[in-house]
């Protein structure tokens, strides 16, 4: 993997981004919604509005208005929520570390439970093992997070009392409490993952097991196990890192719905309020933090996938 690599896949997200920038500021821009109306109210004078506006800079052309906004973004400046009157960017980037709290333990469990899943059900091809995990994995892609959301907090929280059915305590005040109210909603969001991953692990590890190589491995005398872990699970789990990948930006979209059903107060939450209320730096500044997250990771997958493929030569 050579940094000229590295070097594209940068310049890429910087791309990537820029598109997103004038996708996000053009559509925001023809919302209906007035920023001077939202900041003042609607019993503000003419005089006092057209000032505001004047201020604000609405009154420039349009591309005088992105460039504006877009280096104030490169700054780390995303301007001021017209709801709240306070600077966008701290608010959202603690919203989006209670997000990331709950996406890491989600991608964990994830990995935790949906990889084993798929080496069982592949080494047991055709058994009941095989067969139980198909069913759990065409039950987790059934279901919609509105309805795991739901039924999870109508079976386990209310029903039988188990777990708290909502809230959010930060885990650096109360680790137990916190811990308690993030299990419902990290096994939500991580419900379609594991069916997603447990499946592709499975198939690929079917695949992987009848190829040639294999078949070498197992004549020169290595056992079973490590036939399966050193050669085949090392290759199945490449297109996996790619699954897991665009499971990312399922879960950037899920966690919107897990976020407002169990009021956990992330980045998802936050944007779904900014766009009811007409909030446009919020939304302009919510997207904007997604589609990095999202970016980053990619870039993270990609030179995951190069380091466990030595075959992989990039130019």
């Amino acid at each position: 993997m050579s940094a000229s690599y590295i070097l594209k896949r940068i310049a890429l997200i910087f791309y990537t981004l820029f598109v997103v920038s004038i996708l996000v500021f053009g559509i925001t821009q023809i919302l209906p919604a007035d920023a001077a109306v939202m900041m003042l109210g609607e019993n503000a004078t003419q005089d006092a509005l057209d000032a505001l506006r004047t201020q604000m800079g609405l009154n420039d052309p349009i591309w005088l208005q992105y460039l504006h906004w877009a280096s104030g973004v490169v700054q780390g400046d995303f301007g001021t929520s017209l709801r709240t009157g306070q600077p966008v960017g701290p608010a959202l980037f603690s919203a989006l570390g209670t997000s990331l709290t709950l996406a890491v333990l989600a991608l964990a469990l994830m990995l935790v439970l949906a990889v084993p899943m798929g080496i069982l059900a592949a080494v047991r091809r055709g058994k009941l093992s095989d067969l139980v995990v198909g069913f759990i994995s065409y039950i987790g892609v059934s279901l919609p997070e509105f309805v795991t959301a739901t039924l999870a907090v109508v079976l386990v929280a209310d029903l039988w009392g188990l777990l708290p059915p909502a809230g959010y305590i930060p885990l650096s005040e109360d680790l137990w409490g916190g811990l308690q109210r993030l299990i419902l909603p990290v096994c939500v969001a991580s419900v379609m993952m594991i069916a997603h991953v447990s499946r592709m692990v499975r198939s690929e590890l079917v695949d992987v097991m009848h190829t040639d190589y294999i078949r070498a491995a197992r004549l020169k005398g290595l056992t079973p196990r490590r036939v399966l872990f050193r050669h085949g699970l090392r290759n199945a789990l490449l297109p996996t890192i790619t699954i897991v990948a665009l499971d990312v930006g399922y879960l950037l979209g899920g966690i919107i719905v897990v976020e407002e059903i169990f009021s956990i107060p992330g980045i998802g939450r936050s944007l779904m309020s900014a766009i009811q209320a007409r909030d446009l730096p919020v939304i302009q500044a919510g997207v904007m933090i997604m589609a990095a997250t999202y970016s980053i990771v990619n870039f993270a997958a990609d030179l995951m996938y190069a380091w466990l493929d030595k075959r992989i030569q990039y130019d």
